[in-house]
């Protein structure tokens, strides 16, 4: 099935401890059905140090199901998102306005 919201998207949660929060789609993994929003879903992990690296408590955003996020349009509001041919492409579009995602 093809991705209804991929990485690069700017979405909102549905639901969850952070219903109403928007961020941007940092990595999507389709076969768990889940992905992750920068600023959302944060969560502390203690990391060792290494040559490279410092340690510590460092937040992370851990991964929140794809049914919780909804794209967000033009407008700022919550959409779903669609698809049709245009041409000879397929293309995803917003189905509140009707706007392409896609160019």
């Amino acid at each position: 099935m093809a991705a209804k919201l991929r990485k690069g998207d700017k979405v909102i949660v549905l639901a969850g401890k952070d219903k109403g929060k928007e961020g941007v789609i940092a990595s999507v993994d389709p076969s768990a059905g889940k992905a992750v929003v920068e600023g959302v879903n944060m969560a502390i992990r203690h990391t060792r140090q290494t040559q490279t690296e410092q340690g510590g408590r460092l937040p992370k955003a851990l991964p929140i199901q794809l049914s919780n996020l909804a794209f967000l349009d033009a407008n700022g509001k919550a959409t779903r998102v669609g698809f049709r041919i245009e041409g000879d492409k397929k293309v995803r579009f917003a189905k509140t306005t009707g706007d392409v995602i896609d160019a």
